[in-house]
């Protein structure tokens, strides 16, 4: 079933009406016909509300509401992804897989050992289209909610905007073993938000990592193989989801 995002105000009773770019993917790409069942999400609210299309006209869909699903799809936590500014397009594919698994927010972040430098006057562009990947994942994975791909940090002021945050992770090569990771993801509780901090390709710098644990970060491990970093925040997230559902 294809799902789409709407504004609460595009509900009315029993009325939900779909207009925007969403109209043309309905109608010229998805062939849609009356009387097929679409699912609908807005933005403030983790419902998911099942609809049957009424009417495609040049601008809107009109859709009827069959009934609403109470349980949402989203993870009981919300997860922050502070993601080191990776080579490449590596970030689409972070997104894309991680707005899957069920991440909240994304934080590129800028680390002293980071490939990509992001051009300040190219970066609006850029979160533009990181914002759009993040909306076709949700749409494909039925998320009721488009994690926001926030503008890029330093690391000095990634650390300090998550320092609010309930539980902090560094995925870090030298930390303690399996055993504490697994002590730590294991006493997460429903409600908790929690930061993952990811490095880029060359990994953390020490300064890095001291002014992390000094804001309350507890270093874990992914296991004995070094991950790339592109890997290291869906296996996080992975282990996360499973804690959590």
């Amino acid at each position: 079933m294809y799902h789409f995002f709407v504004e609460p105000k595009a509900i009315e009773d029993k009325r939900i009406t779909i207009t925007g770019k969403d109209v043309n993917h309905i109608k010229n790409v998805l062939r849609m016909k009356p009387g097929e069942e679409i699912s609908v999400s807005t933005t403030d609210s983790p419902s998911e509300y099942r609809c049957i299309v009424r009417e495609l006209t040049e601008d809107a869909v009109i859709c009827e509401l069959a009934f609403i699903k109470e349980e949402g799809n989203e993870l009981p936590s919300k997860i922050c992804l502070f993601q080191g500014l990776p080579k490449g397009d590596k970030m689409e594919f972070i997104i894309q897989k991680c707005v899957e698994l069920g991440v909240f927010e994304i934080i590129p972040v800028e680390m002293k050992r980071c490939v990509m430098k992001l051009d300040p006057k190219k970066a609006p562009s850029r979160i533009q289209r990181w914002q759009g990947i993040s909306e076709a994942a949700a749409k494909q994975s039925k998320r009721t909610v488009i994690p926001e791909i926030k503008m890029p940090m330093s690391f000095k002021q990634a650390v300090d905007y998550a320092r609010d945050i309930n539980v902090k992770f560094l995925p870090y090569e030298l930390s303690e073993g399996m055993p504490k990771t697994k002590e730590l993801i294991r006493g997460l509780t429903p409600g908790e938000s929690v930061a993952i901090f990811i490095g880029p390709e060359g990994g953390f710098e020490e300064s890095e990592v001291a002014y992390a644990k000094e804001a309350g970060f507890e270093p874990i491990t992914l296991g004995k193989r070094i991950l790339r970093t592109e890997t290291a925040g869906m296996v996080v997230l992975s282990w996360i989801m499973m804690e959590l559902e």
